[in-house]
This record gives structure tokens, sequence and C-alpha cells, in this order.
């Protein structure tokens, strides 16, 4: 295949894979190759990237195998019935672009997904393949996230654990009737086999893992099988489940299989990107669906919101029903769920920054688990002062309504009402606040 063409296929199928946002590179030191040797490298705490829209290089190469779907998804701008251009890579083609583009030092490593373009055990045949061209051939050592095909069997999905750091696969939708609605060719019991089947596969290589020292002379350890763990993405504001639902959802998913990661992607229609872009109507595109909402752009606050809420639970130590109740069933658009919850338990404070456990002051808003574990090593010295807590860390304009430091307040909260308005992000500003640590 000529250059032109190639180039073409690379700028369609990069393009058709920007709205998964599963796809982040912590959680694996690196493929070992036979004999140690290795192109590329991914550290631990690696960085998630990918193409940008104005062509700047990234850390990952993200793209998809193919955007020929069988599938008719409402909200999938690579659906069966969208009027776009159609292409598909062979497995040669994108292991040896992932490997030049390597040594060009345009990526660390590759996120590959596709169209349903075939059978799922074909599909993720095709992508299980490049994953193990670019190991056993090219001697690829950097980051590879694979998806995994709904409905592929066992067989195929072991087997792509062993060239992959992470799987993953989108559950899509937050319950089955939304799917029915929006994505009739999938299904719940396709999606969650999926997951179920990726969980006891790598319970099992753990465990072969762990028993190496007691087998016979000359037997060896099971291989690696995707040690960066699983992942998910779940579509936010295409259909009606409010963020309790979500959440529920979420911590589930986080117990049953033991998911490294839940991603949120706001929703964004189909033809936005179009009609905007092309200066062409939803309606002549052929991208209306009376099944979606008819959104001008994707609920970021709630996708952010989402996102400190899931930080809640996977390093806060919070469970679900204590995030949102049947009363309360969404996230405030204007305060952060840390600050929402204390609010709403403000009995529970203050809390003695010089007594408390860890657990205790991240229940504190402004202090998060970093800063947490801070004070815990500094009082062993010396009992702290409110002067101390800003040095440390502590975020004093949301903890100091909620702490006192050796008996003393900075501010009584005395009026919830007052302090909630002081907190409130309803300019926007609160936005910016990083995500660890509120």
């Amino acid at each position: 295949m000529d250059a032109s063409n190639l180039h073409e296929k690379i700028s369609i199928l990069s393009g058709a894979a920007k709205y998964d946002a599963s796809c982040a590179t912590s959680g694996s030191s690196g493929f070992k190759g036979p004999g140690g040797n290795k192109l590329g490298s991914t550290l631990p705490m690696g960085v998630c990237h990918s193409w940008t829209q104005d062509g700047r290089c990234v850390s990952l190469l993200k793209v998809l195998y193919s955007n020929i779907c069988r599938y008719d998804c409402a909200y999938c701008v690579n659906r069966a019935s969208a009027d776009i251009k159609r292409s598909t890579f062979t497995v040669k083609e994108l292991a040896q672009l992932t490997s030049e583009f390597y040594k060009r030092n345009y990526i660390e490593g590759l996120f590959l997904s596709s169209g349903i373009f075939s059978d799922p055990d074909i599909v993720m045949e095709k992508l299980t393949e490049t994953a193990k061209t670019l190991r056993t051939e090219m001697g690829f050592g950097g980051y590879i996230h694979l998806k995994l095909i709904p409905g592929a069997g066992e067989k195929i999905i072991r087997e792509a654990g062993k060239w992959a750091d992470r799987l993953s696969v989108n559950i899509e939708l937050p319950t089955e009737k939304s799917l029915v609605s929006l994505a009739p060719d999938k299904t719940k019991k396709a999606i969650i086999g999926a997951m179920n089947d990726f969980s006891d596969i790598s319970c099992e290589t753990e465990q072969a893992r762990r028993t190496t020292k007691f087998l016979p002379q000359g037997k060896t350890a099971s291989p690696w099988f995707a040690p960066a763990g699983q992942s998910t993405q779940l579509i936010v504001g295409a259909t009606g489940e409010d963020d309790r639902q979500i959440i529920n959802l979420t911590s589930s998913l986080y117990n049953k299989f033991s998911l490294k990661r839940v991603y949120y992607s706001a929703f964004i229609h189909p033809g936005n990107y179009a009609y905007r872009e092309n200066s062409i109507t939803r309606q002549s595109a052929g991208i209306t669906d009376s099944r979606l909402p008819d959104s001008i752009g994707p609920p970021l606050v709630r996708e952010h919101r989402l996102y400190q809420a899931d930080w809640l639970l996977r390093f806060y130590h919070f469970s679900a029903n204590e995030i949102l109740t049947e009363r309360q069933p969404f996230l405030d658009a204007h305060l952060d769920p840390k600050t929402m919850w204390a609010l709403n338990n403000l009995d529970y404070y203050p809390v003695e920054i010089n007594r408390a456990d860890y657990e205790t002051l991240l229940r504190i808003p402004g202090i998060g688990a970093k800063t947490a574990r801070r004070i815990i090593e500094a009082r062993r010295s010396r009992s702290l002062t409110i002067e101390n807590l800003h040095r440390i860390g502590a975020a004093l304009k949301r903890a100091r309504y909620f702490l006192t430091a050796g008996g003393v307040y900075i501010e009584r909260p005395d009026d919830p009402a007052r302090i909630r308005r002081l907190l409130s992000d309803a300019d926007g500003a609160g936005l910016q606040l990083p995500l660890f640590e509120f």
C-alpha cells in the first residue's frame, strides 16, 4: 500500500478512536521479552496521552484497527448506519506503524480498539495478533492496551493478555435497559462475561505465579497476564440514569472485578462535530436519532464530579451510599462530593488533627491522601498548629470550617448556607482544582 493511502488510514482510524477515554498507562513496568531485549519501556506511573486534533505528538498511539462496524449503536460516530469513510489496517501495517512511531520518539505505546467488522473472536484475534507481532517480531517493550470485544471466547482473551499490559471492555451504559435502547447489538451478559473471564484468568495466573517456588524442577511459572489489569468506560448523559445509579454500578464493578479504573465519558452527540466542522446539518449527514438527547455539548461538569466521586471510592474509603442517597441522587454541580458530604454531616466535625486517625483525616475537605499521611508523620515529633497545616499542604480555604488544631478553630461551621456559598464554584473556577487532593 502506498504512503498516501496509509496516511489516509491513520487519519481516519486515529480520529475514530478519540471518543474512548479508557487509556491509562499506569500500572505496568513493561513487557520483558526473551533475553531481556526490548524496544521501548513503560514506567509504573506512566502518563496516558494520545494524538491530538492538531497533530501534536503525544505518548500513546490511540487508533482503531478498523472503523467498519456491524453494530448500530445510536451514540457512536462509527455506527453501521453512519455515512463516514471506512478503513481497516492490516496486522503488519499497524505493527510497523507503531514500531516506526516509537523509533521516531512520537509515542511510548499503543492503545488499540476496533469496530466490530466480523465475529467477536475474529476481531479480537486481529487485535491480539497485532500485539503479538509487536512483541515477538519487533521486540517492542512499550505499553500496549487492547480492547476486549464482548462475546470473544476465553481462549482468545487469555492469548490477548499474554501480549498486552492492560485489557478493557467498555460497559457503555449504566443499565441493561439503556443498552437495549441505544446499543441493541450489545448485551450486558456479553460485556460482564468478558470482564468475568478476565478476572478469572488473572486470578488463576496470579495464583500460579505465587506457587512458583513449589513447582517441580524444570517447570516454569505461568506467563504474565495483562499486569496493568482491566478498565472500562461508561457514557454519561446519553440516557436518564441518575448519578446514584452510576456510582452504585461503579462501586459494584470495583468490588466484583477489581477494576483498575472506570472512565466516564460525557455524551457527545455523534453529529456535533460533523455539523460544526463541515457546516452541514445532522439531518443531511444522516446522523439524527430520536433515541438520543438533542445535546449541544457534553455535560462536562457532571463528568468531572463523577471522577471526583470515583476518587472517593478508590482512595478515600467512602462507600457508594455515603456519596449519594435516594433523597439526593445527583452530585452537586457547584461543590465537590467530599465537601457536599461534609456539609450534609456537620455533626461529624470538627476533626482534631492532632488525634484523628488516617481514615478520619481523609474526611476533611481540603485534606487529601498525601496531606493526611504528612500530618500523621509530622505529629509524631510535635503537635501541629494551623500554620503547620498550611506548610504541609492542606487547602485551608476548604478545610478551615471542618477542623481544629490543639482545640483552636480557624472558623466555626455555624452557617452552612454561608459555607456552601463561599466554597461553591458556580463561576467555574473550582473546576481547576486537581482531582486527587480535595
